[in-house]
C-alpha cells in the first residue's frame, strides 16, 4: 500500500506518474495532431503574441533557448505553418508570423494539459488553482530546477534535454567525491543517448 512507503518514496511515486501522464499525453498529441508538445508550445506562443514576433520573444515566452526555438521553428516553418522574415526596423533580427494553417492548427489543437486534468483544473477556486502553481513551481526550484530548459521530456525513449544543460545541472546538483570533472564523465555514456528532440 502506497501510504505505508516511507514519504521520500511517495513523492518520488507521485512525480513518477505526472511524469508518465505527461509522456503519454504527449504521445497522442504527436500521433493524432502530428506536432510535438514543443512544436505546440512554440505556436501557441507566436499566436498569442503580437505578431510579428521575434524569435527571442518566443524564447522567453515558454522558457526555451533561442537555438532550441530556431530549430523548431525551421521544422514549423518547412510544414507551412509559420512564415520567418528580417526585421523591417533592424535587419539583423528575425520575426515570425504564423500562417493561416498555423492559426488553423492553434485553434483546433488541443491543451498541452492532459484532458482531464485541465477540466479538473478549471473547476477549482482561482486560491487553489494558484496553490497549485506554487507548489509546481517550489518543487522545481527544491529540485534545482530553475535553470534547466523546459522542454519536456515528451518524445518516446529519447530525453530531449541538451547535453550541456545536463552537465550544468549535474555540476550544481552533485558534489563529486573524486577528481574526475563531473561534466567530463557526464558526457560520455548519457551523452550518447541524449538528443535534441523538437
Amino acid at each position: 500500500m502506497l501510504a505505508s512507503l516511507p514519504l521520500e518514496d511517495q513523492v518520488i511515486s507521485a512525480l513518477r506518474r505526472i511524469t508518465r501522464a505527461t509522456d503519454l499525453h504527449s504521445r497522442v498529441l504527436l500521433q493524432k495532431h502530428g506536432l510535438t508538445s514543443p512544436q505546440l508550445s512554440v505556436l501557441q506562443a507566436g499566436s498569442k503574441l503580437l505578431q510579428p514576433v521575434s524569435v527571442g520573444a518566443i524564447a522567453r515566452e515558454i522558457h526555451l533557448s533561442q537555438g532550441t526555438v530556431t530549430g523548431i521553428l525551421g521544422r514549423l516553418e518547412k510544414r507551412g505553418f509559420i512564415y520567418r522574415s528580417r526585421d523591417d526596423r533592424d535587419r539583423r533580427s528575425v520575426v515570425v508570423e504564423l500562417t493561416p494553417s498555423g492559426a488553423e492548427l492553434v485553434n483546433e489543437a488541443p491543451s498541452l494539459l492532459q484532458d482531464r486534468f485541465h477540466r479538473e483544473l478549471a473547476r477549482l477556486e482561482e486560491w487553489e488553482q494558484t496553490m497549485i502553481l506554487a507548489t509546481l513551481q517550489r518543487i522545481a526550484s527544491m529540485m534545482d530546477a530553475g535553470e534547466i530548459e523546459a522542454a519536456p521530456v515528451l518524445v518516446p525513449g529519447v530525453a530531449s534535454a541538451q547535453v550541456e544543460d545536463l552537465s550544468r545541472y549535474l555540476e550544481k546538483a552533485v558534489v563529486p567525491t573524486n577528481e574526475t570533472p563531473l561534466a567530463e564523465e557526464a558526457s560520455h555514456p548519457v551523452s550518447a543517448v541524449i538528443r535534441e528532440e523538437n
